[in-house]
Order: C-alpha cells, then sequence, then structure tokens
C-alpha cells in the first residue's frame, strides 16, 4: 500500500482563544507537499501536531496504519523533524553531535553508526566540516545539519518548519536542492511562508491561513487556473489606496521607482492594464485576500 499522511478535521484552540486549526483536512502523498501561509496561520501547530509535541483538541490523523495522534512512539520512530528553531551546542563538532542523535535514535552498533553518520555528512555536504564546532557553522550549514539529523533512521515521514527563512540565495538553493534529494520515496512536509520554495520543489501543496486549509492542489494547475484574470499596470504610489477601494489588487511591489499592481479581474479593469502571467504568488495572495473562493478538498492527487 503506497504511503499516505491523512488528516481529518483537526482542530486546535489555544486557551487565549485563538483558533489554531480549525478542522483542517489533507491527505499528503509520497514526495515533496507544500504548506503555504503567512505567520500565524496555523501551519506550526500542525507540525507540531503531527510531530508528537502537541495535542490537537479534535480531529484525526494516520501514517498509513499508524494513528498519528495516539500511536505517538510509532510516529517518532519513523519521524524526521527540522523544527522552525532548534538549539545546538556550539562548542561540539558536527559529526560528534550527529553520533550522539543516531545513538539517541537507537543506531548501537558502532560501525553501524559511523557509517550511518558518515554517510548523512556526505549526503548534506558536510563531510569536510565534520571536525568544525557548530558554533562556526552558518545559517545554512546549520539547517543542512538539521536535515542530516531528521535523516537519521530511514524516516518515512519528514516535516521541516521555515527551513529557509534567513538563509542566503546561494544556501537556499542548495538547501533546496537537498531536499529534492531526500523527497523521492518518502513524505516530506515543508511548511513555509516563502512562495518560491513550494513554487521551485512541490507538486502538490496546500495554503493554509487563519486556521484554515484554503485551497489544494497542483501548484502549476493552480496557477493555469489563474490565466486572463490577473492584470498588471504601473501607477503612482499615490493611487494605490484609490485602486484597493474599486479593484481586488492581488499584490503590489516597487519597481523601478513606481509601484507595479496585480489585480484579478476577469476582465481588463481599464485602460493601461496589461494581461500579465500569472504564478503562484498571485495564486496565494488572492487566496489569502480572500479573492479565490475555492473548496479545499482533502485529496491531493
Amino acid at each position: 500500500m503506497t504511503m499516505e499522511l491523512r488528516i481529518e478535521n483537526l482542530s486546535k484552540q489555544y486557551p487565549n482563544g485563538t483558533k489554531a486549526l480549525q478542522s483542517v483536512s489533507l491527505s499528503i502523498p509520497l514526495g515533496m507537499f507544500g504548506l503555504l501561509g503567512p505567520n500565524g496561520a496555523g501551519k506550526s501547530t500542525l507540525m507540531r501536531t503531527l510531530a508528537t509535541l502537541q495535542e490537537a483538541d479534535s480531529g484525526h490523523a494516520t501514517l498509513g496504519d499508524i494513528d498519528v495522534l495516539h500511536q505517538k512512539d510509532a510516529v517518532r520512530r519513523v519521524l524526521g523533524y527540522l523544527p522552525q528553531e532548534f538549539g545546538l551546542y556550539p562548542k561540539v563538532p558536527a559529526e560528534d553531535l550527529l553520533t550522539q542523535f543516531a545513538t539517541l535514535k537507537g543506531i548501537t552498533n558502532t560501525k553501524e553508526r559511523r557509517a550511518v553518520v558518515q554517510a548523512l555528512l556526505q549526503q548534506t555536504n558536510l563531510y569536510e566540516h565534520r571536525r568544525k564546532a557548530l558554533g562556526g557553522f552558518s545559517g545554512g550549514m546549520k539547517q543542512r545539519f538539521g536535515i542530516a539529523q531528521a535523516l537519521l533512521g530511514n524516516p518515512r515521514l519528514i516535516i521541516v518548519d521555515e527551513p529557509t527563512a534567513g538563509l542566503d540565495p546561494e544556501e537556499r538553493v542548495r538547501f533546496h536542492n537537498l531536499l529534492s534529494a531526500i523527497g523521492q520515496n518518502i513524505i516530506v512536509i515543508l511548511s513555509t511562508h516563502i512562495v518560491s520554495d513550494v513554487s521551485d520543489l512541490c507538486r502538490a501543496m496546500a495554503i493554509i491561513h487563519e486556521g484554515r486549509v484554503l485551497v489544494t492542489g497542483n501548484p502549476t494547475q493552480l496557477v493555469a487556473e489563474l490565466a486572463g484574470r490577473v492584470w498588471t499596470k504601473s501607477i503612482a504610489h499615490s493611487e494605490l489606496a484609490s485602486y484597493r477601494e474599486r479593484f481586488q489588487v492581488i499584490s503590489m511591489r516597487l519597481f523601478a521607482g513606481q509601484t507595479l499592481v496585480h489585480l484579478l479581474s476577469e476582465q481588463q479593469p481599464e485602460a493601461g492594464f496589461e494581461p500579465a502571467s500569472p504564478d503562484l504568488e498571485d495564486l496565494y495572495f488572492a487566496t489569502i485576500r480572500g479573492f479565490i473562493h475555492r473548496p479545499a478538498a482533502g485529496a491531493v492527487n
């Protein structure tokens, strides 16, 4: 049976009244799955729940034949997790700490453990830095070390939460390549607010906002549905408020000193607007601004 992570009507409300998850349902297949949403959308709450680090109020989740919410030890045996923030011992060499993690993961045979650690350091392009103290690692190197520890024990599910935030462009590309390589035969959930992470890596995705899943599907197919509906024009910044009142403004950005706006419209909004080739950023902003109303089916094919 093909491995699949199924999430059904998962809800979580914090004591302060915040509804972090509201009946979230998703079906996540093998490969890279992008969970895209702004900060505070509920992404980290969902990731921590799936990683058995906090409880849901209601709902169900299964990974194959494992009940994620009730068989926590079974989940942890097949889980690799890279949280948004994680601490490392700054004075410990990378190889030594990864060896310790491998021991905690249950790899007790010394020869096997050494081979696994060295292979993972090679895979994450850290082998030449294996004797370097982790305190001297760059942000990207620390993230790659985080992936190395997440890969210990041949996991069937890997969760990475905001992994490229703060990385420079070169490190982001390197990290993308690493994620792409590992996301072939296992489930990898990439939780991020960075649109390009999902467009570069994922063939399946969901957009989450205010604790609700708004859209699921294949990014390319979802963007294609916006063809002919996105328009662009360069305007003076002082005109922006007026355009927001009159049109569905998806996004704006500064370009050569001018404000470039993208609108969602079934026809040319007014003279001067030109059709724009839609991209995932257009879909993302149009969705979270409430301009696209699409039933978010749980199944992702």
